[in-house]
């Protein structure tokens, strides 16, 4: 059972963590003060229970909160060896917990516990962070606040700034809180809703003081080069940037992109000051953890066309790899994590907007949610004053932290294919939805690519959140309906590297009952269907210089000459040869092109459920309850084929275990002797 003072906690983390005006994603923690009965002696234990390590407030519960003896904790001030070794402080705190489970202690804990109030919070509202960062931060927390709130120098987060921050509680007993220079609030009280109405009471103070007194004009005059284009055109624009953005990202290693076109952002790029403020960079550690020190920025008019600005991006990722490694080895010590990579996480595009990426989709939105958080920090201390964020020294200390590193160290394998994006077409049934559910449990993001809009998106929202899986229309059929697809895959994930052409559909008819209209469906939709998607999404498979794969669904047809087939097996055979094709002409790109033969796979499957199915099972002289045990019986293996069966050899094809391997067929018919490949 929690323990009310937990229980309490939590509401009030919840309710923290759910604003975006008090703290980012992940940002701050808060902790409460408690008494619960030790199982051992039987005796009152006075306990403190804090947001551990890698938590979000707004998602927290029980599991996520440490708890520490409070007399265990504070009695670490006796053997703390000095700020030169406080990092040491950090484990230490594994000797002070109470019971067994719960989070690992984050290295903000000692802010809680030294701090003599029952409730703190620690929090990054950009309100706050504005005052933090401007150039005049305490003047401005004198006036903004009285004798409420008190400035406290930047420092590291750690045991040190615990101790600074129970030294000014206990020195200003008015104060309700902090100011944490370059970083963010604290603010405590002997309730939690005391707690918590101080912290809110800063957030607030801060945004009237800032709108009351700040200039207008924070990021200066609008220049009109930069002004944003139209929805239509900037979103255009951004899918035809896309790929080269994603390889300039993931030249060191791979990325999973984000897009946005906020309001935000399309102000802030295209204001005079933009280029001065963005060179500064970001101050709170949170934000430049995320974002890394500093974004690149394209430094070309918004209507420039699209090959000018591939070829002055190009130009600026060579100027920030130079200058991010000069930045590495100008700080790096004997002792310091090697460079986790030189490519940049946020690219600025005036006109258009901003690209973000990370380890996966969560991690890249996450980051664009933190630039804008710097954004509104940089407009408000601009606002008020001269943004001037923690030097690149501070920064470093942090970004290349020990603890940070052991964190990052810490963190799961990732799955064979995370960073990877794979485009599925007909898959919001049968193989192609098996195959898209596979491919996002190793860790992909896919795109659901469907004639049925609904459908498609029911399929993504089964598998998961907008972060692994979306919806999309399209007719593969027709080359204009693929390109908007296409873009609109690239804004949402910011590349591709998976394309499985899986779309089909098939009429069982003898040659003498097949009309030129069946023939030209059919292959409108498979042959032409697969010609036109990989021909609209080779060119970004080729501009990101990632490698690629393409897989076809063929068939067992392609080889095979079946009965009453002709239209339907004739089309595979096409797609099958465009295979050895592909491979061929995009091998140079690193760029792999394979396909699947499987046997007819009635479960799950819309081209059986559509009448494929009775008219094989007449052809056959079966019912159609029993194809799928006739064609296994045909079978060596004596075993039905599933729509999970071809998604497996989907998944091995674009694995890492098969990174030498296309132009190949592999059949997946569980052994059909006349469609052995020769």
């Amino acid at each position: 059972m929690t323990n009310p003072t937990a229980a309490e906690l939590i509401a009030r983390s919840n309710r923290l963590g759910s604003d975006p005006r008090v703290t980012n994603y992940a940002g701050g923690n808060t902790s409460a003060k408690g008494t619960e009965t030790d199982p051992v002696t039987g005796e009152p234990v006075e306990l403190m229970w804090v947001k551990g390590s890698g938590g979000d407030l707004g998602t927290l519960t029980e599991p996520g909160l440490a708890v520490l003896r409070l007399d265990r904790m504070r009695a670490l001030t006796n053997v703390y060896p000095g700020v030169e070794r406080e990092d040491e402080m950090v484990a230490a705190f594994d000797y002070t917990l109470h019971g067994k489970g719960g989070a690992a202690p984050s290295i903000d804990t000692a802010m809680h516990g030294l701090v003599d109030a029952a409730h703190v919070d620690h929090l990054h509202p950009d309100s706050g962070i504005a005052i933090a960062t401007a150039k005049d931060g305490e003047k401005l927390t004198k006036k903004a606040f009285g004798n409420k709130v008190v400035w406290v120098d930047w420092r590291r987060p750690g045991f040190q700034l615990g101790l600074d921050i129970a030294a000014i509680k206990e020195k200003n007993p008015k104060a309700i809180g902090c100011i944490l220079g370059g970083h963010g609030i604290t603010a405590w009280g002997e309730t939690s809703d005391e707690a918590e109405k101080n912290s809110l009471w800063i957030i607030k103070t801060a945004e009237d003081y800032i709108a009351a007194k700040g200039k207008k004009a924070p990021f200066g005059r609008a220049v009109t080069k930069n002004a944003a284009l139209p929805q239509d055109e900037r979103r255009t624009k951004a899918a035809a940037l896309a790929a080269t953005i994603r390889g300039i990202a993931s030249h060191d290693r791979p990325m999973v992109g984000h897009f946005t076109d906020s309001d935000e952002v399309l102000e802030f790029l295209a204001s005079a000051n933009a280029p001065k403020l963005a060179k500064l960079g970001t101050s709170c550690p949170d934000h430049f953890l995320r974002t890394k020190v500093k974004p690149l920025l394209l430094d070309v008019p918004a209507n420039a066309s699209v090959e000018k600005s591939i070829e002055r991006l190009k130009e600026l990722h060579d100027e920030y790899r130079k200058d991010y490694t000069a930045y590495y080895n100008k700080h790096a010590t004997d002792d310091s994590p090697e460079i986790r990579g030189a490519d940049p996480l946020i690219v600025l595009i005036p006109g258009v907007g901003m690209f973000s990426y990370g380890a996966n989709k969560q991690t890249a939105r996450v980051a664009s949610e933190f630039y804008v958080n710097a954004i509104n920090v940089m407009r408000g201390a601009e606002a008020l004053s001269t943004y001037a964020p923690i030097s690149d020294a501070e920064k470093f200390r942090i970004e290349y932290w020990a603890l940070e590193e052991a964190k990052l160290q810490r963190m799961p394998k990732p799955k064979s294919h995370a960073t990877r994006i794979a485009l599925v077409t007909g898959a919001a049934s049968g193989i192609g939805k098996a195959i898209a559910t596979r491919l996002a449990a190793d860790g992909a993001c896919v795109i659901i690519a469907d004639l049925d809009l609904e459908k498609a998106q029911a399929a993504a929202a089964e598998i998961g959140n907008s972060d692994v899986a979306i919806g999309l229309k399209v007719n593969v059929t027709d080359a204009a309906a693929i390109e908007r697809m296409v873009q609109d895959a690239l804004l949402a994930f910011g590349g591709i590297d998976i394309v499985v052409n899986n779309a089909g559909v098939s009429l069982s008819k003898p040659l003498l009952e097949t009309t030129e209209q069946d023939w030209d469906f059919q292959h409108d939709i498979m042959a032409k269907g697969s010609f036109l998607v990989s021909k609209a999404t080779a060119p970004v498979l080729i501009e990101q210089a990632m490698g690629g794969d393409v897989i076809y669904i063929s068939s067992k047809n392609s080889v095979f000459a079946g009965p009453n087939n002709i239209a339907y097996s004739a089309t595979k055979a096409d797609q099958a040869h465009q295979v050895r094709l592909l491979a061929v002409e995009l091998g140079e790109h690193g760029v792999k092109v394979n396909g699947i033969n499987p046997d007819g796979v009635v479960r799950g499957s819309g081209i059986f459920a559509a009448g494929w199915g009775a008219n094989r099972a007449k052809t056959y002289g079966v019912e159609e309850e029993d194809l799928g045990k006739f064609y296994a019986q045909r079978t060596i293996l004596k075993r039905e084929v599933l729509p999970e069966n071809v998604a497996n050899a989907v998944s091995v094809l674009t694995g890492p275990d098969l990174s030498h391997t296309t132009g190949l067929h592999i059949p997946v018919d569980a052994g059909v002797a006349a469609a052995f490949l020769r």
